[in-house]
């Protein structure tokens, strides 16, 4: 059996590659990705914990985030259509003039 530092430490990899991705991007569907990298990463730790201590709550409560961050891509990808067509871009920058 693999220990559970080996799966703890791919979800901290993959949370920080999300973070970066959130950070150093401008392209609105990077950061979008990014995020769902961030999702996936949490769902690992809960996947984790809910098999070492032998419980359905960690299973269930991925099953919750998942359907949330499938709603999420589907009305921020939504958005992102609909900022395209009025902007011809979804560059994060341009993004900021919607304000006002």
């Amino acid at each position: 059996m693999i220990p559970i530092v080996y799966y703890l430490a791919l979800a901290v990899i993959i949370f920080s590659l999300g973070i970066l991705g959130v950070l150093l991007r401008k392209n609105a569907i990077v950061i979008f990705m990014s995020l769902e990298l961030m999702f996936n990463a949490a769902n690992l730790v809960f996947i984790t914990f809910a098999n070492y201590f032998k419980l359905l709550d960690g299973q269930v409560l991925v099953i919750f985030v998942m359907t949330t961050a499938a709603a999420e891509v589907a009305v921020g990808l939504a958005l992102m259509v609909m900022i395209f067509r009025v902007k011809g871009s979804i560059d994060v920058d341009q993004m900021n003039h919607l304000k006002g």
